[in-house]
């Protein structure tokens, strides 16, 4: 999608075996657009090649502070005024401890002492053995990076190279590709708390069958990231569905209609905005079967009878405070025929200020999407986009519609 396309980041690596996950991290930044400059320190060396880097980077890779390919022999201030932010990954210990006492004896460190600090960004991708990352002084120097303006983007937890398990590692390339690119997202709903609903809902006829859709909870969850990447706290409440929670979201796994009313009553009361982007199943078994309903043989089909599941947009919206606009409601239309004069009615059946159509043919499962936005003014429609770009464009059209 080339969410970074113009962007200019300098990827400094320094010494750990973390390095060699730095190649692919190299190539998923050149893929998503970015011009990428690998700077090295001389550990790092000693784990990767500049070769290497140069090749996946298509850029020659500078570890001296005396290149000779600069005229003015100032690699330090001209390296750091061409990049929008300078990511150190894997960021040792050492190079953690250097960077707090403001050491520039090696280009790396003296690029990061050079840069603007308002206007280029240092990110921090911690990568060590589990006591060193768990030492007083190695928390002590990240906070006081944090306190000086780093962002420091955390670690992995699970098995490391000297055999020990624990806190340290540093995080996969997707991740840290994912943080980046929610860095330089508009942060328009810093300080909100957002709770959104995804996916289908499972309604139980015995033990091994059950009534849901088609719904994948690939829009909901895509829009659970792009409110985390605009700053918000997101909370995602998802039926059962296979897709990756997003980097930052706390996620809460539901079932039935019924779950997910009660997950959502549980969050709503803190929340700012509640996005109900779930297929939730209209109606339920009256009485769930305790053992498997068999075929007996005899060309009988059983009868079912059926209830009507509680409607948690509209509970969410009749609430107190929703009703004194402190919540701000967004309700899905996903529709076969007649997309405008549904959506219209179904706005203003729930009494909510927005509400998003999905432009047909039926997007479950796929990758992309179309919007309609209906609210009090009329209609407005999205151009076609990946699910990510849909969300990004509907969480701007959110905060541009919130209360001030």
């Amino acid at each position: 999608m080339n969410d970074l396309a113009g962007k200019h980041i300098v990827l400094g690596l320094t010494g750990g075996i973390a390095c060699y996950k730095s190649a692919e991290l190299c190539r998923a930044l050149v893929k998503e657009g970015a011009t990428v400059q690998v700077v090295m320190t001389e550990a790092s060396e000693q784990f990767i090649t500049p070769v290497t880097m140069q090749a996946l980077s298509g850029r020659p890779v500078y570890t001296s502070q005396w290149d000779p390919r600069e005229p003015n022999n100032m690699p330090h201030i001209n390296l750091s005024r061409q990049s929008d932010a300078i990511l150190i990954a894997p960021c040792s210990a050492d190079f953690m401890a250097r960077l707090v006492h403001g050491r520039a004896d090696e280009l790396l460190s003296l690029m990061c002492l050079a840069r603007p600090i308002d206007r280029v960004p240092l990110l921090i991708a911690p990568a060590m053995n589990r006591e060193m990352w768990a030492h007083p002084a190695t928390q002590r120097n990240m906070e006081q990076l944090a306190a000086d303006g780093a962002t420091i983007l955390g670690v992995g937890s699970g098995f490391q190279a000297c055999g020990e398990t624990g806190d340290g590692r540093m995080l996969e390339p997707q991740q840290l590709l994912e943080d980046l690119v929610a860095f330089f997202q508009p942060k328009v709903l810093a300080g909100r708390k957002v709770v959104i609903t995804a996916g289908p809902t499972f309604e139980a006829l015995d033990p091994i069958r059950g009534i849901t859709n088609h719904s994948s909870g690939k829009m909901g969850f895509a829009i659970a990231r792009a409110a985390r990447e605009a700053g918000a706290e997101v909370a995602l409440i998802a039926g059962p569905v296979s897709v990756a929670t997003p980097r930052g979201v706390r996620r809460i796994d539901v079932k039935s209609a019924r779950d997910m009313l009660a997950a959502t009553q549980a969050e709503v009361p803190a929340a700012d905005i509640f996005i109900a982007a779930a297929a939730v199943a209209d109606w339920r078994p009256v009485a769930e079967a305790d053992q498997k309903i068999k075929k007996d043989g005899s060309g009988e089909v059983p009868v079912l009878r059926f209830t009507e599941n509680p409607d948690i947009l509209a509970t969410v919206a009749q609430g107190e405070r929703a009703k004194s606009r402190a919540l701000f409601c967004v309700g899905f239309a996903a529709e076969s025929h007649d997309l405008v004069k549904h959506a219209k009615a179904k706005r203003e059946r729930k009494g909510i200020p927005l509400l998003v159509g999905n432009i047909g043919p039926l997007t479950f499962g796929q990758d992309d999407n179309q919007m309609l936005l209906v609210d009090e003014k009329g209609v407005q429609e999205l151009p076609r986009a990946p699910k990510i770009e849909c969300a990004r464009q509907l969480v701007g059209e959110i905060a541009r519609r919130l209360p001030r």
